[in-house]
């Protein structure tokens, strides 16, 4: 299964967070998934962190590849096709960063891992 992981869940999982399900942990854990982390994602994070919402234990630009790395976690550019389908998506979810990632789950034939509701109102495969 192809995962792209929610900016939450990627948090949760960087801090051992006990907020992550258990069908959401075995999933990531199992090996035989492709894990990938949206530009959204680390936008969202950079984002977050610059306006004092989001705490992190070092700069966005040091802590979000070292921890996609360290996890296994692919890196997934924003494309065309995702950004233009996005705009295509009917207003349920007004986020942009969740938007995008709904956008690139369906283009790219993922699923998202997230504990978000507005986001399996969707088309895209959620699992959490």
């Amino acid at each position: 299964m192809r995962l792209l992981i929610d900016t939450c869940t990627f948090l949760w999982i960087a801090s051992g967070s006990p907020r992550l399900s258990d069908t959401a942990a075995a999933t990531f854990l199992d090996r035989g998934n492709e894990r990938y982390l949206s530009a959204a994602s680390a936008w969202e994070i950079a984002i977050k962190h610059a306006a004092g919402r989001l705490s992190l234990p070092e700069r966005p630009d040091v802590f979000v590849p070292r921890i996609r790395e360290a996890s296994g976690i692919a890196a997934l550019a924003i494309d065309e096709e995702s950004a233009l389908h996005a705009g295509r998506l009917p207003g349920l979810h007004w986020d942009p960063f969740d938007r995008m990632l709904v956008a690139q789950a369906i283009v790219h034939g993922m699923t998202i891992l997230t504990p978000d509701p507005k986001i399996e109102q969707y088309a895209a495969r959620v699992l959490w």
